[in-house]
């Protein structure tokens, strides 16, 4: 969702609606709305048209606005989203959560799923 987030952002802050958007770019406003709530991928010649008419960042529309170097080796550089690195900061404080989710992520996230959404 966070794609979808962005680029709902940044329509709204050039007081665009989804049927203008969609116009500029050859879509539906259908297919906006897709995009923005991340039920639709646009095509990548649909996606530059959506940064360069929206002008954003094609990384941060993405959610890959800032490098991180990798705490083992300088030579290894990813790129994460602002709201990516602000989630590991908060599970860093808490040393028990941390230590269990690096021993069994995908265990104890399906218990955090679990408990928060009943499912």
């Amino acid at each position: 969702m966070l794609v979808g987030n962005r680029i709902k952002q940044a329509r709204k802050d050039k007081n665009l609606s989804q049927e203008e958007l969609g116009n500029m770019i050859g879509v539906t406003k259908v297919s906006v709305c897709g995009y923005e709530k991340g039920t639709r991928t646009p095509a990548i010649d649909t996606f530059l048209d959506l940064v360069n008419i929206l002008e954003i960042d094609p990384l941060y529309a993405l959610g890959l606005e800032k490098e991180v170097v990798s705490d083992n080796d300088e030579n290894y550089k990813v790129r994460m989203s602002s709201d990516d690195i602000k989630i590991i900061k908060e599970i860093r404080k808490n040393r028990e959560l941390y230590n269990e989710l690096c021993n069994n992520p995908k265990r104890t996230i399906d218990i955090i799923n679990l408990k928060l959404f009943k499912k």
